[in-house]
């Protein structure tokens, strides 16, 4: 182990163990809980009403699409390795969280695409922050991978194990979904973009619908709308710094020692 620990300096072990740190915090829907101030599984136990759920899942997907399609082109490619403006985008989400939450489910279903595009804006603002070039197809795809970072399914016992496991799993799910496309269209297979896209949206939509549940909530308003994005795009700014320092780490010393690293830090 110690050869190991030589191949990479004292400031990446310790970015490593920052990343980990980030990466392994408390998931979303405590982080909720914790600000609405009843636990989650209550409000998941309730349920949204009628054909709510299925309009939060459409509009989950729909989202993370047009978010993929508009976040990165409003950044300069020519900057990369410049901080992050994590403020700016919390600002701009505690706006439209407060339109949202005014109007209840209504205004979620409104307020959600723009939410999301300005949270992975910020997400790709953080890629840039950490040497990559949000133009580059990699970079963008890895930017809604973190949004599936954000919660987990009841059928999905690999993404408790950690960040490692979430990352393999959505692998899995990219692959399971490109099998199901090719089935579908025949020769006219989707890009692996599209794939991404629909594995990811399936695992967004989890805190979207805690993020529902909780504006559901009696003491919610257009107040703690902002609030709740603010804990919203707070967690996944959290996720996207250690995911993308492991990006990095990986460039540098390769998957298999970072992973290695990561399990020990």
């Amino acid at each position: 182990m110690k050869s190991l620990v030589r191949s990479i300096g004292a400031a990446e072990l310790a970015d490593l163990g920052r990343a980990k740190a980030l990466l392994e915090s408390p998931g979303l829907a405590i982080q909720l809980s914790n600000y609405v101030g009843a636990p989650m599984e209550y409000l998941l136990a309730k349920k949204l009403p009628g054909g709510a759920s299925a309009l939060v899942n459409r509009a989950a997907r729909r989202a993370v699409e047009a978010g993929y399609r508009a976040a990165a082109g409003t950044l300069r490619q020519d900057v990369v390795g410049a901080r992050a403006s994590n403020r700016l985008h919390k600002l701009a989400v505690a706006g439209t969280g407060a339109i949202g939450g005014f109007f209840g489910l209504a205004g979620l279903l409104v307020e959600l695409p723009i939410t999301t595009a300005t949270m992975l804006r910020s997400i790709a603002d953080i890629a840039r922050s950490e040497g990559e070039s949000p133009a580059h197809d990699g970079t963008r795809l890895a930017c809604i991978e973190v949004l599936a970072l954000g919660g987990t399914r009841s059928d999905d016992d690999a993404a408790e194990a950690g960040y490692f496991a979430s990352r393999a799993a959505l692998a899995q799910q990219v692959t399971a979904a490109s099998r199901y496309v090719a089935s579908s269209l025949g020769n006219g297979a989707a890009p692996t973009v599209v794939r991404a896209i629909n594995a990811i949206a399936s695992r967004f939509s989890v805190p979207v619908t805690q993020k529902a549940l909780a504006q559901a909530a009696p003491v919610i308003g257009a107040v703690s709308g902002a609030a709740l994005n603010l804990v919203f795009i707070s967690h996944f700014q959290r996720m996207a710094q250690g995911h993308f320092i492991v990006r990095r780490l990986e460039r540098a010393h390769g998957p298999a020692l970072v992973r290695s690293l990561y399990d020990k830090a």
